[in-house]
């Protein structure tokens, strides 16, 4: 799917229109630059969701490329999308029909209604200062080396002198995150995790320059820096767990159409969607998405409502049918009058739902978090108390007093509780990687393993969306022919489905003159001088079976071929090994009662609902939290992104909307659904090598903090202990795996 929204640049003293790429929009860029340079004209930004290798990225580069009046096109796969630089008379629908041609099925995006897409900054601003600590860190170690070497006076006083050179302005640089964090926690007379990191840091370079400064025997630099690069180590770790996704409340208001055709005085008028009012008549044609909420009051057609409702077979369309925003028009014209348009249509408002959804799953905290809140306060006091102890033990002595301040503040330093969440989450979120599931939530693993309810999605979540032909075998093969020939000339899943299946039996399709696909009935012809149909049961004169089903006329009988949903693969795999666990599974589908009652009796599901909107499944979710329940919800469609903001966990496969995905806590790479059984245990795993991580934190203070208080610890001993405490916590993390 490829989504476009074309943003027109102003020119400014003689420049064309800058780059308007998400990525360019963030920061100024070379590519910026020289798009800025570029031809006038503007600028089309799509969205590539099945965009996934190299591969996909010179087709789609090359094949607008080619387009005239395109002079570039640049993929990004991280966030699947092209960025087309292209002259005023290209319009989106010609990418889209590019694309298409491209194997891309394409809609367009008003990319005006989503925030400029930010770069990963933070994570190399955090990986740069690791490699300048590191590197610092070496360098100051080597100097030390010649100090405790029995380096003396002059010389030793120049080891230490080039050490500070080294060190302070790394701490200065390398230090900003924790400085800044502790900061704005003081501010707002709060103590974080940062707020002792910081003061250890601080003060073990104030000592060291101190000492420095009056010839000591001892500096602690190599301790400073060493401290700022494990802790640094255990912060950019923290935030590789954490994925930083657009809103998916913003990525569903993007998938409104941003313009729509208007009749206005009996000729077709493109216009933005704020320009439309309410009773204005538009065209939608075939292939377009709906851009409001209406109803039709001229032509017959077909409309896909998977992507809102999950029903998996497209519903007729006529006179007086309502219709929603996001819908896909299949295969007739129709006129429609407009009854919400914007923010007030139907899409938006499944928007606002996933927004108080989201806001609601902030407030889930990590372990880490809700350990610091009690551990940073003992920090404080245990240092102060040993500076005011000391002080008076020695008489005064305010270099004593405040070593032994330092070191109990840096061995008692948070950096294991820190990495204590994050290296357990790095190792299992590579363990599941490997598995197929990406962890895209730094809590989500902790919340998975409190899950006792699963509720499945149906449509394109449980099966693949794609109809497969069941009752192949019990036709005669002069009927295959024709209803291959008639399915051919149709792109209506189940006449793919049939023409697939027939073309794998060996069948050829028989001759049939005058073919024409009738919107919103089916596709007739004549077959030796008779009109044959396939078709919907009313319009071809059959009785309707009670599944799946579409219907063949050969002029003296009809013949009726069924279909089911095709299963993804895994599907039962997954909800047996989840049984196994105890879970509690649940099947909610917008799809009609047959197929979902079909597929709970195949999968062996006691408790399923069909015909649920977007909503109907949010409520559910709700109601089953307020139960007391733990719901891990799996969805792929716009109609599962609120269930998915809502629930205490959540996953969704990598070919679902990009807003789903946002919302989701777990993306599933591949087809296969079974690995999310073996997510749940590695998750219950994960979260007990947390605990235990505490356990070793804990366990280390209390070896290592007596210690300290009573002076047998320096700040550079106090920062070699803090280190072996750090990678303790992490090899016990690798056992995840």
């Amino acid at each position: 799917m490829a989504v476009a929204q074309r943003i027109d640049l102003p020119e400014a003293d003689g420049v064309g229109g800058a780059s308007a790429c998400p990525a360019c929009l963030a920061a100024p860029s070379a590519e910026r630059l020289a798009a800025m340079a570029g031809p006038a004209g503007g600028r089309l930004v799509l969205s590539l969701p099945t965009a996934h290798c190299a591969a996909c990225m010179t087709t789609v580069e090359g094949g607008l490329e080619k387009l005239p009046g395109v002079h570039s096109a640049r993929v990004n796969l991280t966030l699947r999308r092209v960025s087309v630089d292209a002259a005023p008379e290209v319009t989106a629908d010609q990418l889209i029909e590019t694309l298409a041609g491209l194997g891309y099925e394409a809609h367009e995006l008003d990319a005006g209604l989503l925030s400029a897409t930010e770069t990963d900054r933070q994570g190399r601003d955090l990986l740069m200062r690791l490699g300048v600590a590191g590197f610092s860190m070496m360098n100051v170690m080597l100097l030390s080396v010649a100090v405790w070497s029995g380096a003396e006076s002059a010389t030793r006083d120049l080891f230490h002198w080039i050490s500070a050179a080294i060190a302070l302005p790394t701490v200065v640089f390398a230090g900003q995150p924790f400085f800044r964090s502790a900061w704005a926690a003081l501010r707002v007379g709060r103590l974080g995790m940062d707020v002792p990191i910081s003061l250890a840091i601080i003060l073990a370079s104030s000592i060291s320059l101190f000492e420095t400064f009056h010839s000591g025997h001892h500096a602690y630099f190599d301790a400073a820096v060493m401290l700022t690069f494990f802790l640094l180590a255990g912060r950019y770790l923290d935030h590789r767990t954490r994925a930083v996704a657009r809103s998916a409340a913003e990525e569903l208001a993007a998938l409104e159409v941003p313009r729509a055709v208007a009749l206005r005085e009996g000729a077709e008028v493109t216009v933005p969607i704020s320009d439309l009012s309410v009773g204005e008549l538009i065209r939608v044609r075939p292939g377009g998405r709906m851009p409001v909420d209406g109803v039709v009051v001229e032509g017959f057609s077909e409309l896909d409502r998977s992507l809102l409702t999950g029903e998996s077979l497209p519903v007729q369309a006529g006179p007086e049918t309502v219709v929603s925003a996001g819908e896909v028009n299949l295969t007739g014209p129709l006129t429609v009058r407009v009854t919400a348009a914007g923010r007030d249509s139907s899409l938006h408002r499944m928007a606002d739902l996933v927004a108080v959804a989201e806001s609601a799953k902030t407030r889930y905290t990590s372990l880490a978090e809700r350990a610091s809140r009690l551990y940073s306060p003992l920090v404080h006091i245990l240092s102060f108390s040993a500076f005011g102890v000391w002080m008076w033990i020695t008489g005064g002595d305010l270099r004593t007093s405040i070593n032994i301040s330092a070191a109990v503040l840096i061995i008692t330093c948070p950096c294991a509780l820190g990495l204590a969440v994050p290296a357990v989450v790095t190792a299992a979120s590579g363990g599941l990687f490997r598995r197929g599931l990406l962890i895209k939530h730094g809590t989500a693993l902790e919340r998975l393993a409190e899950v006792d309810t699963v509720a499945f999605d149906k449509t394109g979540t449980l099966t693949l969306g794609t109809p497969d032909l069941t009752n192949l075998a019990s036709h005669r093969r002069p009927d295959l022919e024709l209803a291959m020939a008639l399915a051919e000339a149709s792109s209506h899943p189940l006449a793919l489905a049939i023409a697939a299946s027939a073309r794998a039996a060996g069948i050829r399709p028989a001759v049939i003159d005058d073919l024409r696909e009738v919107p919103g009935f089916g596709v007739e012809g004549r077959y030796h001088g008779v009109v044959v149909r396939l078709g919907r049961a009313d319009w071809v004169g059959a009785a309707p079976v009670s599944v799946t089903a579409t219907y063949l006329s050969t002029g003296q009988e009809t013949r009726a071929f069924t279909f089911a949903d095709r299963l993804r693969p895994g599907a039962a795999e997954a909800v047996r090994v989840l049984a196994a666990q105890g879970k509690r599974i649940l099947l909610l589908s917008g799809d009609t009662e047959a197929p979902v009652a079909d597929l709970a009796r195949r999968l062996g599901i006691a408790e399923w609902q069909s015909g649920a909107r977007p909503e109907d499944k949010a409520a559910r979710i709700a109601a089953l939290t307020a139960e007391g329940r733990r719901v891990l919800m799996v969805g792929d469609g716009l109609n599962d992104t609120a269930a998915l903001a809502a629930a205490h966990v959540s996953v969704s496969p990598a070919s679902a909307l990009d807003a789903a995905r946002v919302a989701s806590d777990i993306v599933l790479l591949g087809q296969d659904i079974a690995p999310i059984g073996d997510a749940v245990r590695i998750a219950v795993k994960s979260t007990r090598r947390i605990k235990e991580n505490f356990l070793i934190s804990a366990g280390y203070n209390v070896v290592a903090v007596p210690l300290a208080l009573v002076g047998l610890a320096t700040p550079l001993a106090a920062a070699l202990a803090m280190s072996l405490s750090s990678i303790s916590v992490s090899l016990n993390a690798l056992r995840v795996k």
